[in-house]
């Protein structure tokens, strides 16, 4: 019987799962190369921990790594139903008040390691931090893209640690009781987009006017392996932020509050880089610790390791 330790926690309703502990051998070096290792020789590792039985679609994993430079706290490897994720805000918060739990990080700033950069995160209290994220741009703007039942639609391309396609101009309604018709239009918008664009687009986003008129926007985002982020996604914010600078809406200060489809919120900022509109984004949210488990992996079990979405990555 083989045993896993994990911390779960949520990020405005978006669950984390931390591996603290029974985690594979990766070996040294930087994030990235771990993460090549991980991907490749221990991806039964990933399903067995995020998916069912033992997790669920919307579940985001995040394996705890000693850093590869010993000044940095920690490296995390962020990962979810179907594969590797470069980065992942909503996770790093999770990360922070996760680490802050078990003794291993104090209120202040932190750096951070992932498979994509070095980021940073400052703890403000037990439940809230802000990711100084990596630097974010915008590859395209007002991208056609003709969707099978939906017609043309136009978007932007950007990084904000992931490949997004951002959607302004839709006819959606962006609620919770809604979610399977956002979920199938966001999916083959992702499908005509990858058919599009050099760039492998992973995550879809979809935006409106805020339901609190306290928020600027509200959005819905589509994650690679199907399931919508309930959070308003740390990523897929700063990838807004970006398009948001870039077109001369956002100045360096101001405060950006994103809210999501179950209306929890995130408040971005961006700082100039000197490079033609690209900014680091610092997205601020809340994390509640939610459970402390065993996960029990018996050898003899069918499902052991775990059960696999026929989903693309």
């Amino acid at each position: 019987m083989r045993r896993i330790q994990v911390i779960d926690s949520h990020t405005g309703g978006e669950p984390t799962r931390v591996v603290v502990g029974g985690t594979p051998d990766l070996g040294p070096g930087p994030l990235a190369a771990r993460a090549k290792v991980f991907q490749e020789r221990f991806d039964t590792f990933r399903s067995c921990v995020v998916n069912e039985p033992r997790g669920s679609d919307v579940l985001v994993g995040a394996l705890l790594c000693e850093p590869h430079d010993p000044a940095n706290t920690a490296g995390v490897i962020f990962f979810n139903n179907v594969g590797i994720l470069g980065m992942c805000g909503h996770g790093t918060i999770g990360l922070a008040v996760t680490l802050a739990h078990m003794g291993r990080m104090k209120p202040g700033e932190h750096r951070i390691e992932t498979p994509v950069g070095v980021v940073t995160v400052v703890l403000r209290d037990p439940h809230r931090a802000t990711v100084r994220n990596v630097p974010s741009y915008r590859r395209h703007t007002n991208v056609p893209v003709d969707v099978e039942g939906l017609g043309r639609v136009m978007g932007d391309v950007a990084w904000g640690g992931n490949w997004f396609f951002l959607v302004k101009e839709h006819r959606e309604e962006l609620t919770v009781r809604n979610v399977d018709r956002l979920t199938d239009v966001s999916w083959r918008v992702r499908q005509a987009v990858n058919a599009t664009v050099s760039e492998p687009v992973d995550h879809v986003e979809l935006f409106g006017a805020a339901v609190d008129p306290t928020n600027h926007s509200r959005n819905f985002v589509l994650c690679p392996g199907k399931a919508y982020d309930r959070s308003p996604c740390g990523t897929g914010t700063s990838a807004k932020l970006a398009c948001l600078f870039a077109d001369g809406k956002l100045r360096p200060g101001d405060v950006w509050r994103q809210e999501s489809i179950t209306g929890s919120v995130f408040e971005g900022t961006v700082e100039p880089t000197g490079e033609p509109d690209v900014v680091v984004p610092s997205i601020t949210g809340t994390a509640y610790l939610t459970a402390e488990a065993t996960l029990l992996v018996d050898e003899s079990d069918p499902l052991k390791d775990g059960i696999r979405p026929e989903s693309e990555v």
